[in-house]
């Protein structure tokens, strides 16, 4: 906590310091991996970014033979984005699943990955915050050549900010309807008079009462890091970010509906008692280098270090007491999960003219450790069932004086991952690129006082990219995933150990970047097919009184997706995305499903989504002026409830004052009432947000 008082109260004295000072539009400077810095106007190209990093070095998208998509913080500024969450409408092809997980082209995932490695600091039921960050970057289908194991649906990368050689502060102060109120400061600039050294500062504080009933949140960040210029085209990054969520009647499940989707109730109701509660502390500690040798050839290596416990107090919904249609029966969940991981990755990347063609040679290297540790315990007795019509609260908090005479029930899990890659990018011509690569893995999976399992895979990626003119590109490709099988499933009575389920994809595309950029519009198409999914063989008798498993389940996921930024003129923007997914099981035993699959309907999976966002400018009186939308078809819950499509819209203004900047934003204007997603018939679908309002007051200098 006084790292995060401290940050906040520097980066903040700083900022009002020069608080009156005039804000000038200027453009704004990204420096990504390799040294490269891009300049980006805040009229055109406001969301745009020409570089991204998703392919571990920094690289033209148009050059890489994969979907892929960038939210940057101009974004979030004006859609006043606050975590994972809030920036999903503007992917297509990801959905809300739940907390931090999310449907990817019709797979649930919840991997995230900083800068480059693994090491997420928001572990179980919290969701990452975008304090800190200075962009999204999305790399849809599988991503097994450098990421490692991982769902094929593809990859979240944050990438954080980090100091500048450039003097700039803000400062916001926040408020807004359910008594949100908050603070944030960030400061940033060179220490000594050379600008060899550099630093960031920022702290983030916020809180309100949320809709739903008994609900209180508090978020705390304090963010720091120092930059050194080591060498001519080098540069050491040291970053350290505090993270202190308390959450009060949480964890958060849904609200019940019928087999329709319907609600059964008025979305504020909650499980919970006023005396839940779901608190994170997580710490990141991480270093990272970078550096040019001569023109041709660039390496990074970077560690991370993280340290998370959560610890959650809650009541879990079970259903209807039987026969009862009012009083929904509930158990009492004690829990306390640490965790904690290391992760090295190192890259070099060398570019060399061999047979008149030139060649961009990847090759690098990840390792990961992690140990998972679950403390929990469950009163499943005597627990008071709850109206929906009229629930009745108690601040007594008896059931956790009664969960307290239990036994903690302790599971500990430890991960390990480690693997390296090879990729050779061939421009056979100005207009033809080629592009293998091949990487290997081996992983180490177990809960202590059971069996570890360990095992290896190659994973290979293979495309060609055409480019008729210069901001064309048009390619094809193939890549593949792999995620290890569960380590309860890996037993000899079950008749493991069993090779990972695998993911492959053939994936074709354009991308554009028209017109100096102002008109970017991509287009992909894709087949997704996951094999290996373990289930029980009927066919073979138990032994030791386990079923027998065999790798006979197979899911096929085939869509396309179309996204577009544009400068309609010089004062307007539009985003829009929509994204087609048809995913259905391909291959299983009758009568048996497959996890998160309902029929031959996988949970969550909308056929359609439309994302849309547009912002005029207007000069004249220094204001700005959006509106945006989504809109997500028809799903089903992992009970096979049905979850309703829905429409909602946006808006925001942002007005220049001189001295400060103020946004106003309005999300779900119409005040819809629907389902962000589907969960269970026992704890119902997640309710999306009611109409809110947010302002921001801006200072920036």
């Amino acid at each position: 906590m006084s790292f995060i008082r401290v940050a906040l109260l520097a980066s903040a004295s700083l900022c009002t310091t020069m608080a009156y000072a005039e804000q000038i539009p200027v453009p704004s400077t990204e420096v990504v991996e390799g040294g490269q810095i891009i300049v980006t106007g805040r009229a055109q190209r406001l969301y745009r970014t020409e570089t991204t990093t998703v392919g571990k070095s920094a690289q033209d998208p148009l050059d890489i033979p994969q979907a892929l998509q960038v939210i940057n913080k101009d974004l979030f500024a004006d859609q006043g984005a606050r975590d994972a969450t809030d920036i999903y409408r503007n992917i297509s092809g990801v959905s809300f699943f739940s907390y931090a997980g999310v449907t990817f082209r019709g797979f649930r995932q919840d991997q995230s990955f900083y800068d480059g490695m693994r090491g997420n600091p928001f572990i179980g039921f919290s969701v990452p915050q975008l304090f800190n960050i200075e962009r999204v970057e999305v790399l849809k289908g599988p991503a097994g050549l450098f990421f490692g194991p991982g769902s094929p649906g593809g990859i979240i990368n944050y990438v954080s900010k980090v100091p500048d050689t450039k003097t700039a502060m803000r400062l916001v102060a926040t408020g807004g309807n359910y008594d949100r109120r908050g603070i944030s400061a960030e400061a940033t600039g060179p220490i000594d008079s050379d600008g060899i050294v550099t630093y960031r500062l920022g702290g983030f504080y916020e809180a309100m009462n949320p809709y739903r009933l008994n609900t209180k949140n508090v978020s705390l960040i304090g963010d720091g890091g120092v930059a050194i210029r080591t060498n001519e085209g080098g540069k050491l990054t040291l970053q350290a970010t505090v993270y202190h969520n308390d959450l009060q009647a949480n964890r958060l499940r849904g609200v019940l509906t019928d087999n329709a989707g319907n609600f059964l109730t008025d979305i504020r109701w909650n499980a919970n008692e006023p005396t839940d509660f779901l608190h994170l502390k997580s710490q990141a500690y991480q270093a990272r280098y970078a550096t040019a040798i001569g023109d041709a050839v660039t390496f990074d290596a970077g560690v991370r270090y993280f340290k998370a416990t959560e610890t959650q107090q809650y009541h879990e919904p079970r259903g209807f007491v039987a026969g009862s249609t009012d009083l929904v029966a509930r158990e009492f969940r004690d829990q306390i999960r640490d965790v904690d991981g290391l992760s090295f990755s190192a890259n070099l990347t060398a570019r060399l003219d061999l047979l008149g063609m030139e060649h961009k040679v990847q090759a690098g290297a990840d390792w990961y450790d992690e140990t998972s540790v679950l403390n929990s315990r469950i009163l499943r007795a005597g627990v008071t069932p709850l109206s929906l019509s009229n629930p009745v609260y108690t601040n007594s908090a008896r059931d956790a004086a009664r969960a307290a005479l239990l036994p903690f029930t302790v599971t500990d899990t430890r991960t390990k991952r480690k693997g390296a890659y090879l990729q050779d990018q061939i421009s056979l011509t100005e207009r033809v690129i080629l592009v293998g690569g091949v990487r290997y893995d081996k992983f180490e999976d177990g809960v202590v006082g059971n069996r570890f399992y360990t095992d290896d895979d190659v994973t290979f990626r293979t495309g060609a990219i055409f480019k008729p003119r210069k901001d064309v590109s048009v390619y094809v490709s193939w890549s593949q995933s792999f995620e290890p099988q569960s380590a309860s499933s890996q037993t000899v009575d079950a008749g493991g150990p069993f090779a990972p389920v695998t993911g492959d994809q053939f994936e074709g595309g354009v991308k554009t970047d028209l017109f100096d950029g102002r008109l970017q519009a991509n287009f992909a198409a894709y087949r997704i097919v996951r094999k290996n999914i373990l289930q029980a063989d009927p066919t073979l008798p138990p032994v030791n009184g386990q079923d027998q498993l065999r790798p006979i389940g197979e899911v096929t996921s085939k869509g396309f997706e179309v996204d577009l930024s544009t400068d309609i003129t010089a004062n307007w923007v539009a985003l829009v995305n929509y994204g087609y997914n048809d995913t259905k099981i391909t291959g299983t035993i009758a009568g048996q499903a497959i996890t998160n699959a309902v029929g031959d309907r996988f949970a969550n999976a909308p056929k359609h989504k439309l994302g849309f966002w547009t912002r005029y400018q207007v000069p004249a009186i220094d204001a700005a002026f959006a509106v945006g939308g989504e809109y997500v078809s028809r799903r089903v819950s992992l009970s096979g409830q049905g979850v309703k499509p829905y429409t909602i819209f946006d808006a925001s203004i942002t007005k220049g004052l001189g001295f400060a900047e103020l946004m106003l934003r309005v999300d779900n204007i119409f005040d819809k009432v629907y389902a962000a997603s589907g969960f269970s018939a026992q704890s119902g679908h997640f309710p999306g947000e009611p109409r809110t309002f947010l302002a921001e007051l801006r200072f920036s200098f």
